[in-house]
């Protein structure tokens, strides 16, 4: 038997979201100052992994320094990902030797990962891996389709894209993407900028289906279809640092016919908030007059007959989420 292991592969845009209400309530940051003293390289997996076990006790804190570490330190490697990767072939006789296979090329790729301080998400989620099991944590790779561009917008998941991880804490499985977790690549300059992200540690299942569908819909571990991730809006990197939830529209194709006007609303957006939006083709960024009454605030996009393609809304300047306009 000739098992295929693909390398996948995964730009790390900016396009990447999750609603600040999921913000973490424990406070990790006696971990994670613990972890920032930590060198910036070492030999092996080993040696990292035995630097938490002496530091940390709970599950919880092993993960997190593992997840801190790796999403200070490691940064994408355009590169690989350019290049396409390579496929990774081996033959086996048993699912035991399948499976010490799986292990070994993991750890080489750990390594390479450890050492170099740079891969794509397959590296990332390996090394991630490696780590949990030598702290001790069940852990598993959860390959799928990622929400990254415009023209994905109201299109269903396709192969594979992307890999993250989960790891069960208790009886509980928890959802982590390192990748993200550790910068974004900057869509203008096309350079990758590192820039730790925790909103990618333990993840509301909610949450990571904005933009992460698995091939094993069991890890969607939410009652959400594909459809209704092909449905959605496609959300911006700044917009998993707010505090505030755009509650309308809420569908990814806006099908306006003759409408010339698209309500918004927002929930929390702090005051004095400049909103402005853009339509593809037209490069004129216009304000919008926003209405503030308790925790809701409202503006309308104004369209006319050549505002077509995508609408881009952004607060202060930053892009937040994305629309396709259908008439």
């Amino acid at each position: 038997m000739i098992k295929k292991v693909q390398t996948l592969k995964f730009l790390c845009t900016i396009l990447l979201l999750a609603f600040a209400n999921v913000t973490q309530a424990q406070d990790y940051s006696k971990v994670d100052n613990v972890v920032s003293a930590y060198p910036k390289s070492f030999s092996s997996p080993e040696k990292l992994a035995e630097k938490i076990n002496a530091d940390f006790i709970s599950e919880t804190d092993k993960v997190r320094a593992i997840f801190t570490w790796i999403g200070s330190i490691v940064k994408y490697d355009l590169r690989e990902f350019n290049s396409g990767g390579n496929a990774i072939a081996f033959s086996y006789s048993s699912e035991q030797e399948k499976l010490q296979k799986e292990i070994k090329f993991r750890y080489n790729l750990a390594l390479k990962t450890l050492r170099s301080k740079k891969g794509v998400c397959q590296g990332y989620t390996a090394l991630f891996h490696v780590l949990c099991d030598m702290c001790q944590i069940k852990c598993i790779d959860i390959p799928g389709t990622s929400k990254t561009n415009l023209a994905q917008i109201g299109k269903l998941p396709k192969a594979s894209d992307h890999v993250w991880n989960a790891v069960k804490i208790g009886e509980s499985w928890k959802l982590i993407d390192v990748t993200w977790a550790s910068g974004a690549v900057n869509t203008q300059s096309g350079k990758f900028i590192s820039q730790f992200n925790d909103a990618y540690f333990f993840t509301n299942p909610e949450v990571m289906f904005l933009n992460h569908f698995p091939d094993d819909a069991r890890m969607l571990m939410t009652e959400k279809s594909a459809e209704d991730f092909a449905n959605l809006p496609l959300f911006y990197g700044d917009y998993i640092k707010s505090d505030y939830e755009i509650t309308f529209p809420i569908e990814g194709i806006l099908n306006l016919g003759k409408a010339n006007v698209i309500p918004f609303k927002i929930e929390n957006l702090p005051a004095n908030q400049q909103i402005s939006y853009v339509f593809t083709g037209e490069g004129i960024v216009k304000l919008g007059e926003a209405k503030t009454s308790g925790n809701a605030t409202e503006f309308d996009v104004r369209l006319d007959s050549k505002s077509k393609g995508y609408l881009t809304v952004y607060v202060n300047n930053k892009s937040v989420v994305s629309y396709k306009i259908q008439r």
